[in-house]
């Protein structure tokens, strides 16, 4: 669909017959399909691969592209041409003192981002203005690109690059602590046995112990964590994964509840991690619902879009796997670093658990999203993409596929 007021003007005398180009003043340096102007330029709007806003000097919107509609995130109706576009944006609001700022400067942004409060978007724009043959300005045009795929994959290899950094010194500090702590739980377990007679020094060895077992399971996931993921991909069905992932549960498992769409493809993955991925996931969920509630895990099916609100991009078909629960939510502050590092708000939690499973998630070439809010639960969706089969069964590191 394009919106659009421009005219259609007779073509000059003396030109040549429509479907023929014609030659253009030698200033434009360029030649257009001879026939009515208003046909040629919304078939050359409606084919850019961004998303085109144009608006006259008084306000009022002439033309606008089926993905700025999308970019935007607003619904496309045929009334919004001519009217003003504080009424077409007003959902928009970042949007709408963009245009409002263009119009009072002389200084225009080349290229620029802002984030879409309403749907979360982050979105790229760059604006120009309209002039007619004199050179009177006559409007302004906004170009849009969704940029939200383009800031997750950033925020990725940011994070792929720190953890690069700390790798290699957390798994040397890690093995070098490993071995000591592995003496101390030994020689506390002989003395408990030598002593066995002395019930004061019994329970301080057993304390040592429980405590050498903790502090050895954070050293494990530490080495888990900065080790490089090597992927055994090979076919995997998710209902499979689920179903085995809620029967290894240690506590909980009747407090799951699982909806599978009908229609969900196999995956090409790594089943051992996935399996990790949505065990973390169900473990937090049951843990963050104590003492009662219920963990709601959904998988579902999005085709392939042709169409992406990304500039044309062809969306690949994905899988999504929800991970739902019942319980207190997590505060907005938190919410923004519960992929962190070292970041926990349980009292004896080592912060690695949720690092590992977005480690995985990006291994798989997926994406990751927490929603929350204090007192409704949290959400957890896991987007994975439907990778053909037969050519991709190889390893990979921290998800990048030999495709050969």
């Amino acid at each position: 669909m394009l919106l659009s007021a421009w005219q259609h003007t007779p073509p000059p005398r003396g030109s040549k017959p429509r479907g023929k180009v014609r030659d253009l003043p030698p200033e434009t340096g360029a030649g257009v399909p001879d026939g009515p102007p208003d046909r040629f330029f919304r078939h050359l709007v409606f084919n850019l691969r961004n998303g085109v806003l144009a608006i006259t000097r008084d306000g009022r919107i002439a033309a606008m592209n089926n993905i700025a509609y999308r970019v935007l995130g607003l619904q496309p109706r045929h009334s919004d041409l001519g009217r003003s576009y504080l009424d077409v944006l007003q959902d928009c609001p970042e949007v709408v003192r963009v245009v409002q700022t263009a119009f009072e400067t002389l200084d225009l942004p080349n290229r620029a981002e802002l984030r879409l409060r309403k749907t979360g978007r982050a979105i790229g724009y760059t604006i120009s203005r309209i002039h007619d043959d004199s050179r009177a300005e006559i409007g302004l045009t906004l170009f849009v690109k969704d940029l939200t795929r383009v800031e997750q994959i950033e925020e990725r290899q940011r994070l792929r690059d720190r953890l690069a950094t700390l790798g290699g010194m957390a798994a040397t500090i890690a093995h070098e602590v490993k071995n000591p702590l592995a003496s101390i739980e030994i020689m506390a377990g002989t003395l408990r046995r030598q002593l066995k007679d002395r019930p004061e020094a019994v329970e301080t060895l057993s304390e040592i112990i429980r405590e050498s077992k903790l502090a050895n399971s954070i050293v494990v996931e530490v080495l888990e964590f900065v080790r490089p993921i090597r992927l055994q991909v090979e076919p995997v069905i998710v209902a499979e994964v689920v179903r085995d992932t809620i029967d290894s549960l240690e506590r909980g498992a009747s407090q799951v509840q699982v909806d599978v769409e009908p229609d969900v493809p196999e995956l090409i993955a790594d089943a051992n991690q996935l399996r990790q991925l949505l065990t973390n996931l169900i473990t937090n969920a049951i843990e963050a619902m104590e003492p009662e509630g219920t963990v709601y895990v959904r998988v579902s099916h999005v085709v392939e879009d042709a169409e992406s609100a990304s500039a044309g991009q062809p969306v690949p078909a994905q899988v999504t796997i929800e991970v739902r629960d019942e319980g207190l939510g997590i505060s907005e502050d938190d919410l923004e670093r519960i992929f962190s590092p070292f970041f926990t708000t349980k009292p004896k939690g080592t912060g690695l658990g949720l690092s590992i499973v977005r480690k995985v998630v990006d291994a798989h070439d997926g994406i990751i999203e927490a929603a929350s809010a204090p007192g409704c639960g949290t959400t957890f969706r896991v987007t994975l993409p439907v990778v053909k089969a037969s050519p991709f069964l190889q390893k990979s590191i921290y998800g990048t596929h030999s495709r050969r």
